[in-house]
């Protein structure tokens, strides 16, 4: 099962993430975020530290942003992924694309995260068929965007009719490996994991987040 560790911030902390068997890092792109990253930090040690990487994917969260904007951030920071974790519609996602498609500038894929509680409507996801590579499902919090560290009711997954893959995100914490391992969803990918797992917003627990590795993949 894939593992994104999002909201990370500090080189050093990057370092000792990209030693555990993951498969995305993420990184903040929303000034709103207390994770939002120091760029000219980030992008000068990424430069020099790409080979550390090593297959794992780098994944750019992004809200409501100008296209623009993220295009340069794709480029600045090489990412792998975009993830559109606001309102963006399928026509801001094809948007995109077409830049990616008529130009020579760094190409990514697309992460759309969906707000999930008990009136989601799973129809919605559909629209967005081949212009992701995956999808997201988080917890829906009124007036928030990103992460909540809070769960929505997996058993609404069984709703989910595409055949997009997707991450689970919300409230999955150290305890929470047997519970997601267990899950029937043929389309569950993996989990994406944030604050649950920190010291302080951006500074993950390294140690907490091997063992839940080890427990997810056992």
């Amino acid at each position: 099962m894939k593992v994104k560790v999002c909201g990370m911030r500090e080189p050093e902390n990057i370092t000792a993430l990209l030693d555990l068997p993951i498969d995305f890092i993420g990184f903040v792109f929303y000034p709103k975020s207390p994770r939002y990253v120091v760029e000219k930090k980030l992008q000068a040690w990424l430069k020099e530290n790409t080979e550390q990487f090593a297959g794992i994917k780098r994944v750019g969260v992004f809200v409501n942003a100008e296209i623009e904007f993220i295009l340069n951030r794709v480029h600045d920071f090489q990412l792998d992924f975009v993830q559109l974790h606001g309102d963006e519609s399928p026509e801001y996602c094809r948007e995109i694309k077409s830049y990616w498609d008529i130009s020579s500038i760094r190409k990514a894929r697309l992460i759309k995260a969906f707000r999930i509680d008990d009136r989601f409507d799973f129809e919605q996801v559909l629209e967005y068929e081949t212009l992701c590579g995956y999808y997201i499902f988080d917890t829906k919090v009124e007036q928030e965007y990103g992460g909540t560290g809070k769960s929505f009711d997996w058993s609404l997954l069984e709703q989910y009719r595409g055949l997009t893959p997707y991450l689970l995100s919300g409230g999955i914490g150290p305890d929470s490996a047997d519970k997601v391992r267990k899950l029937p969803y043929k389309q569950l990918a993996g989990v994406d994991i944030n604050s649950k797992f920190e010291d302080s917003p951006g500074k993950k627990d390294i140690e907490k987040i091997r063992k839940f590795v080890e427990a997810l993949n056992t």
